[in-house]
């Protein structure tokens, strides 16, 4: 068992290498904290905090890549991502936790291994695909506690500029996680004790945006993005193990 300072240390420097990893590769922090952080505390809790960490990681990519907005992407992405993270984080008081974290498991390995294997995959940038993006990126939000990978993939196929991807991006997300922090503490997944994090993990958002922004100025996105979903697949493996243990 690890003492509470050593869960503080841990849990506050694996959010910051979730907060770097994540602004690099482009698929957020939380498909990397929620399962990193499922070592330290509970499903429940692990929800609260990411969305906490969310909030405060997207205001400061959109401080950071402000040089413009979507509007349509907002809309088209944005608008369903929010109704339907309401949905996911309100069925997570109906569903085993054990089941959530095989599904998620699951859904990390399966999603690595797809873009790894298949690195040309496209997606045709239209409203439908758009919409549909929104509506699986807000349920997993809210379910699972991560869907910027899914987001991510619809709004690579729009070729936006890298900073105007990010900021859209930042700006949907803020949106979802604003949301289901809101449902989530609805909930009690939000306990007293585990807002003394919270200060923390708004430093931990600036320094590990500001150091992700820094680094993917300077080396070739695709070579993070490859590293960016082997570190997934091992995550993902890493919590089946978890699991069965």
């Amino acid at each position: 068992m690890f003492s509470s300072l050593d869960i503080s240390i841990g849990f506050l420097l694996m959010a910051l290498l979730a907060e770097v990893v994540g602004t690099i590769g482009g698929f957020g922090s939380s498909v990397f904290f929620v399962p990193m952080a499922g070592f330290y505390l509970d499903f429940h809790s692990v929800l609260g905090l990411t969305a906490l960490l969310h909030v405060a990681s997207n205001a400061s990519k959109l401080a950071l890549f402000r040089k413009g907005l979507d509007r349509k992407l907002i809309v088209y992405i944005g608008v369903p991502s929010v109704i339907f993270v309401i949905l996911g984080g309100w069925l997570t008081q109906y569903i085993d936790t054990g089941a959530l974290k095989i599904v998620l498991a699951i859904f990390l390995i399966a999603f690595s291994l797809f873009f790894l294997i298949r690195k040309n995959i496209v997606i045709q940038p239209n409203k439908t695909n758009a919409a549909a993006g929104g509506i699986f990126s807000g349920f997993s939000a809210g379910l699972l506690g991560t869907g910027g990978a899914i987001r991510g993939l619809t709004m690579a196929s729009f070729n936006l500029e890298k900073s105007v991807f990010v900021a859209t991006s930042a700006f949907i997300d803020l949106l979802i996680d604003t949301t289901r922090t809101v449902v989530y503490y609805q909930n009690g997944y939000i306990k007293k004790e585990e807002w003394v994090y919270v200060p923390f993990l708004l430093a931990v958002a600036i320094v590990g945006s500001y150091i992700g922004k820094k680094i993917l100025e300077r080396m070739p996105q695709h070579y993070f993005r490859r590293f960016s979903l082997v570190l997934i697949l091992l995550i993902g493996t890493l919590m089946l193990f978890q699991i069965d243990a």
